[in-house]
């Protein structure tokens, strides 16, 4: 302890008895105890369900292809074709729902209807038909008063609903985030969490907040994924952006907590194929959901053979849960990396330019690589891409396409 300076006055000592003399000076630190008292308390009861994302979710969406109008039919049939296009058999698991599936208002009893015209047969009917072909059934709500389309929101009925969701054996919820008016995020957010876990089924939570919130800084006990930016569209400037927003965002995402890029657009108008391919196949290096959005009972052959890549599905759904970086940023291309199981690595070269061009990897530049030599195979082709990773690798690469490696250690 520091020596007192000379004629300072020594401090009184503790008087383990003495009341302070201001009455507020307790009421200010009891206070403060039930404000810590109730932040503990609102992260404990924030906790989702666990187990259920080990690897990102994977399905299908109406809303970029069908906006508001879905129906039964179309899920019926939508889910007919997944099965016996192979996408099922991929990993294609969840069918969910998008606005614009309920009656425009409640029952007498504050209860969400679904539409009895687009539904006849009703939400728990629809859900064993998908449950029975070996899929999962999602749905779509919103945590303002009124959904983006002008439907029931969620607001002040969140547990409520998440009953409702129950009992129609619902496995998804996407969570939207219109008409929410002065609405605290995180806490309107960690509210409808509450409200799924006290209803007793394990569902799928995906936040939709468009990234409005920084969700990847709070949302991991809330929810499984979580949007990182507004909506994707089929254009690849609209694609560009949302890659662009997802670097540094890596350190945040892992096994049942993943950043949401948005749906895939591929195979919709307005992507040319290899956009279509290289959208893909980005997305599958941040270890995004890969949610399709096309109407898959009737693609083309490429398109399904973009979707259905087994390999380059992998890549997304590697266990270790790493998501990918941007490593080099240059005038024409760009070198994305997303580190695999045992010590392997996925690298993606994607050409922003306008024109056809040659591309050069020399793989030993790669200062993530650390073995001394790595087995180098081109993804989308299904062959070895030169000898190993001695050896630099030369080819051409079409104007917004890319060209993906995996690279395993040994010689």
């Amino acid at each position: 302890m520091a020596p007192r300076p000379a004629g300072s006055v020594a401090p009184a000592p503790p008087c383990r008895g003495r009341q302070d003399p201001n009455p507020f000076t307790a009421i200010k630190i009891l206070s403060r105890l039930l404000a810590c008292a109730a932040l503990a308390a609102c992260a404990a009861r924030a906790q989702k369900f666990e187990g259920l994302a080990p690897t990102p979710p994977m399905g299908w969406n109406t809303w970029n292809t069908f906006g508001v109008n879905c129906s039964e039919a179309l899920v019926k049939q939508t889910a007919d074709a997944m099965v016996a296009n192979g996408m099922r058999d991929a990993g294609y698991t969840y069918i969910v729902i998008d606005d614009a599936w309920s009656a425009r208002e409640r029952d007498s009893a504050g209860n969400l209807v679904a539409d009895p015209v687009k539904f006849p047969g009703g939400m728990k009917a629809l859900a064993a038909y998908l449950h029975g072909k070996g899929l999962k059934f999602g749905l779509y709500g919103c945590a303002g008063s009124m959904t983006c389309a002008g439907y029931p929101g969620g607001r002040g009925h969140e547990f409520q609903d998440a009953r409702t969701y129950a009992s129609w054996d619902v496995d998804y919820l996407k969570y939207d985030w219109c008409h929410r008016g002065t609405a605290n995020g995180p806490e309107t957010y960690r509210i409808m969490s509450d409200a799924l876990r006290a209803a007793g089924r394990p569902i799928v939570f995906s936040l939709c907040e468009w990234g409005e919130n920084k969700p990847w800084l709070w949302a991991a006990p809330v929810a499984h994924l979580w949007r990182t930016t507004g909506d994707i569209d089929p254009r690849y400037e609209r694609f560009r952006q949302i890659l662009d927003a997802q670097v540094g965002l890596e350190k945040y995402a892992g096994p049942g907590h993943w950043n949401d890029p948005d749906m895939l657009e591929v195979g919709n108008r307005g992507l040319t194929l290899a956009e279509s391919r290289a959208h893909f196949s980005l997305w599958c290096m941040l270890a995004a959901p890969l949610v399709a959005g096309n109407d898959v009972r009737q693609m083309a052959p490429a398109i399904r053979d973009i979707l259905t890549s087994r390999d380059v599905i992998a890549i997304d759904q590697d266990p270790l849960g790493h998501q990918g970086f941007r490593y080099r940023f240059g005038k024409d291309t760009e070198i994305w990396a997303k580190e695999l199981s045992n010590k392997e690595w996925a690298v993606c070269v994607l050409n922003t330019g306008d024109i056809r061009s040659s591309v050069e990897i020399d793989w030993g530049s790669l200062t993530f690589l650390t073995e001394a030599y790595y087995r180098v195979s081109d993804v989308w082709a299904s062959t070895r891409a030169g000898s190993n990773s001695s050896e630099a690798w030369t080819g051409m690469v079409d104007s917004h396409d890319v060209a993906l490696f995996r690279l395993k250690p040994g010689y």
